[in-house]
């Protein structure tokens, strides 16, 4: 089955992962969803990822969950940019979210990154997802 949002689809795993208090969740792999990934961790709000395959032979990516006390790390995780209606930002035009205490993913010519990383390169783009 094609997904219409390959990305939000992970984004609900994950969401829907850690309200239920599992350690680990799978997601079908992307390179998209990798470099998400890859700046959720960076970033501290997973634990990692790995590569795994499915029974029927397709790729997939396990992802391992974080909590801290017993509670999850990622409070509100959201896609903000979608198929049918993307959002794009300038690095002055894109606002802080949470004061600076969450992030937000965005997808830019010099790849995927965290607000942070594009304020430091001076570079903006799509603004994927946000992240608290």
């Amino acid at each position: 089955m094609a997904l219409s949002d390959p990305l939000g689809d992970m984004l609900t795993r994950i969401r829907n992962g850690q309200s239920a208090g599992k350690a680990t969740v799978r997601s079908p792999a992307s390179k998209l969803r990798a470099r998400v990934l890859d700046v959720l961790a960076s970033e501290g709000y997973i634990r990692g990822y790995t590569a795994a395959t499915a029974d029927n032979g397709s790729a997939e990516i396990e992802i391992e969950l974080k909590y801290h006390e017993g509670l999850p790390v990622i409070q509100v995780i959201d896609r903000v940019s979608r198929p049918g209606r993307r959002v794009y930002s300038s690095i002055r035009d894109l606002p802080t979210y949470r004061n600076g205490l969450g992030i937000q993913i965005l997808s830019t010519p010099r790849g995927v990154m965290s607000d942070a990383a594009a304020r430091a390169a001076n570079v903006g783009g799509e603004v994927l997802c946000r992240v608290f």
